[in-house]
């Protein structure tokens, strides 16, 4: 593909920094109100009891792998909508979301089987009976989620390459009240409701759900400026086309996200085998960087909206300055970031602690120099999240999906399990392993957008 450097009007910096926040902080939104929602789920599990907390944590994270992997596909709507829109291409945008809904009731379909049956596949994995059992009782309602929650994604990545993304973080913060309010009434019994346990969190996930799905679906039918693109139209015609190049785009952006959350899964069992005190401490640091994490996140969406509208327009020195721009963004962010984790780590891990359990101190201890290696890889994390949605941007996956595959288990793994388990650095040597991981990635990916920029006539 080639571009003509000629653009008509090139945008000032000021006008792309404008569009990317516009676009980028509603989005940050929206990934912090989601991750509010998991949180709510897990401090009201905590309340109602261990078995319980521990059942929602072993069903809730085999969704997540499940749902993660689908969202790969959800998310390869973005740069085909993207790409369509900047072209005027109203009957290829309506090509994209349809088919992303189909790919993504087909694959929730395929993944009820496995999570019908978590009980049998958690005692074949050893876990307590008691908690198998109550890990079914959650699933076989929570399961039902899978379709509107990818559903969702779909409208969302939708409604982003669109610059819609108030709406997106709306309805998630809605989601958000709505969750913590079911939680409530239906765990516990309150307001009149009846006392259903740890069925009530799912009960309240999967009405959350739905919720978010259908604010954003009704959305899309009611705006005047999106009623044009008729997406639910006839949405049972096929059109294997667009289906299968959203299925060659998005199996690789699911094997890149597993393989990111899959290091840090096991960076968690390797912290487990050196002790309580170091897997606790893990944890904690675990929560604050993903809270950091959402930021660079939410501007890796945009970075794909806004190379890929760029792209399609053939607006060469635009794509270079909304790269740039979303790219320094990020490093900001990430900067004031690393910053509070140097300044303030104990006030920051306190938050989590209380000092009335007898390891409450040791755990601190532990995790303040865990903070301080966070701090450090803020920058290369923020890095490699960005250049990986502005390939997206690009419909370029499957590289990308394999120097994740190579920097995050070839290298990230690999270099934890050394430094953590096989020196005195310990848990300072995991994380320091993971930094290793996030950076390869973070040189890697960025090499490999810049050199595909150029290609098309845009050096940096």
């Amino acid at each position: 593909m080639t571009l003509s450097s000629n653009s008509t009007s090139v945008k000032s910096w000021r006008a792309h920094l404008i569009a990317t926040a516009s676009l980028g902080f509603p989005l940050i939104g929206a990934q912090l109100a989601q991750m509010a929602i998991n949180t709510t789920d897990v401090v009201m599990l905590g309340w109602l009891g261990t078995e319980e907390l521990a059942a929602g944590v072993l069903a809730t994270q085999i969704f997540f792998v499940l749902y993660i992997f689908g969202t790969g596909f959800a998310t390869a709507v973005m740069p085909l909508v993207a790409q369509a829109e900047g072209q005027n291409d109203i009957r290829g945008v309506r090509r994209a979301v349809r088919m992303g809904i189909w790919i993504a009731l087909f694959y929730s379909i395929i993944t009820l089987p496995p999570l019908w049956f978590i009980e049998d596949i958690l005692l074949m994995l050893g876990q307590d009976a008691n908690v198998s059992a109550l890990a079914k009782d959650y699933m076989q309602v929570a399961m039902w989620a899978m379709a509107p929650a990818l559903v969702a994604h779909c409208m969302r990545s939708f409604l982003s390459a669109m610059e819609r993304a108030q709406i997106v973080l709306w309805a998630v913060l809605l989601g958000t009240l709505t969750n913590a309010f079911l939680n409530y009434a239906l765990i516990f019994g309150n307001f009149g409701a009846p006392a259903l346990g740890i069925v009530g969190a799912a009960i309240a996930s999967l009405i959350t759900n739905v919720l978010i799905s259908a604010i954003l679906i009704f959305y899309t039918t009611w705006l005047r400026q999106l009623k044009k693109y008729d997406l639910f139209v006839r949405l049972w015609r096929s059109d294997w086309e667009a289906f299968g190049e959203i299925l060659r785009l998005g199996w690789p952006i699911g094997i890149a996200i597993i393989s990111e959350v899959g290091m840090f899964t096991i960076a968690s069992i390797f912290m487990g085998w050196l002790g309580t005190v170091q897997l606790a401490a893990h944890g904690i640091v675990m929560q604050i960087a993903a809270l950091a994490f959402m930021i660079p996140l939410g501007l890796s969406s945009a970075a794909t909206v806004r190379v890929g509208r760029t792209l399609a327009r053939n607006e060469v020195q635009d794509m270079r300055r909304a790269a740039v721009t979303v790219t320094a963004m990020a490093l900001l962010f990430s900067s004031m970031a690393a910053i509070l984790f140097l300044v303030l780590p104990v006030q920051l891990v306190d938050l989590f602690l209380d000092y009335n359990n007898p390891l409450a101190s040791q755990v601190a201890a532990y995790a303040v120099p865990l903070l301080f290696i966070v701090a450090a890889f803020q920058l290369v994390d923020c890095l490699q999240v960005v250049a990986a949605g502005m390939l997206r941007g690009m419909k370029d996956t499957k590289v990308p999906m394999v120097i994740a595959v190579v920097s995050y288990w070839g290298l990230g793994i690999s270099s934890a399990y050394v430094l953590g388990l096989h020196t005195d650095l310990a848990g300072v040597g995991i994380w320091m392993g993971l930094a290793i991981g996030l950076a390869a990635a973070a040189l890697f990916m960025n090499i490999r957008f810049w050199r595909s920029a150029h290609k098309i006539g845009l050096a940096p």
